[in-house]
């Protein structure tokens, strides 16, 4: 089995990074986290910069102690956040060589997101897994944009790295060397996304992730995310950022990538929408949507259901609990019915990760 060695421990591969965006992830503890079979989170460096800040974060003893966490934390970024604010808000930033200049409101002061900045933040919050600034754009926008982002991409790699060497060669960490990941971008053009990877490749970094839109409008992955697997040899860990739906991640496994993050099962669960498998887990077949479907449980026919979610899941919602009574629990608004459905959904997922690593290697046994 594959495993990415963190300074808080071993990351079994393929693994599930919940998004716990601000410091912790909707509705759960890190006991809760445990339990489903979390083996690390996914927090984000823009959010965490806002509020509370990185300084009061790293005061209190770094990400880890200061969300009750004891396994591995990645940090995001935030370069899509800012991405994602300015495309909104032309007004409320701008892109250039330099980084991201921004703001999170209209009454709030502006702020310069740089490689360096991002790094140091990183290092500052005590993060495991690390990623570099990059610049994204949408697929559609026009190729001159593309070309930009990844020479933005590939020069603010160069300069995450140098300060990345920097922070570790004066003892950040107390010398425990977090791994870094680059990101891959260039839209959907294969060419641009060689250029990036061949210049991330040269750069050297602990894994790659593949940056941009990994999903069209049919909810299917774009042919680039199987493209940029090909690009970066089989040896390196490869991230899949924004990959979560069950399907999808199984797909993205079967292509090379052993590391995701996505706020689809934690949403989903906030919208009552809950995973079911279709057949018994050993003989469920992993191959498109067959092996799974969603419950409702807003729906009125689950209000005197007494069974679990799945009779099959070992969650604790499962163990204890009926599909009347999260019912109700949502029909009253209590906030245990978040805790318990999203109990339910990380569960499901870290059930498909122990699967996932029962196979021999990536793409070996997978009905595809």
């Amino acid at each position: 089995m594959k495993v990415l060695q963190t300074g808080h421990g071993e990351l079994r591969l393929p693994a599930f990074l919940p998004d716990g965006t601000r410091g912790v992830v909707r509705t759960l503890d890190s006991v809760d986290l445990a339990a489903c079979g979390v083996m690390g989170v996914m927090v984000n460096t823009l959010h965490l910069s806002s509020h509370p800040g990185i300084s009061l974060v790293s005061s209190l003893g770094g990400i880890h102690r200061f969300m009750g966490w004891d396994g591995p934390v990645a940090a995001d970024s935030g370069g899509f956040q800012v991405f994602s604010l300015v495309a909104e808000d032309p007004g409320g930033g701008r892109i250039s060589s330099r980084g991201f200049t921004y703001r999170l409101g209209r009454k709030q002061k502006r702020r310069v997101l740089t490689p360096e900045k991002c790094i140091q933040k990183q290092f500052r919050m005590g993060a495991d897994l690390m990623f570099c600034l990059d610049h994204c754009t949408h697929p559609d926008e026009p190729e001159a944009a593309q070309v930009e982002s990844v020479e933005h991409t590939i020069e603010w790699a160069r300069r995450c790295k140098a300060e990345y060497d920097r922070q570790v060669e004066k003892g950040a960490l107390g010398g425990k060397r977090p791994l870094l990941y680059g990101i891959v971008q260039g839209g959907e053009n294969p060419d641009l996304r060689k250029r990036c990877a061949d210049a991330l490749l040269e750069i050297g970094f602990d894994g790659y992730g593949y940056g941009g839109w990994p999903i069209n409008l049919e909810g299917v992955l774009v042919d680039g995310v199987g493209y940029v697997a090909e690009l970066i040899p089989e040896a390196l860990s490869k991230h899949a950022l924004g990959i979560g739906k069950p399907e999808n991640l199984v797909e993205a496994f079967g292509m090379g990538y052993d590391t995701f993050d996505c706020a689809i099962p934690t949403r989903d669960a906030r919208q009552k929408r809950l995973y079911v498998l279709n057949d018994a887990p050993e003989t469920s077949d992993l191959g498109g949507r067959a092996f799974y479907r969603y419950l409702y449980i807003g729906d009125e026919r689950y209000a005197r259901d007494r069974l679990p979610i799945d009779e099959r899941c070992d969650c604790l919602f499962c163990r204890r609990y009926t599909r009347a009574y999260l019912h109700h629990l949502f029909e009253v608004n209590d906030a245990s019915a978040h805790r318990l459905a999203t109990i339910h959904n990380l569960k499901f997922y870290g059930n498909l990760m122990d699967r996932l690593r029962a196979l021999n290697r990536p793409g070996k046994g997978l009905p595809l």
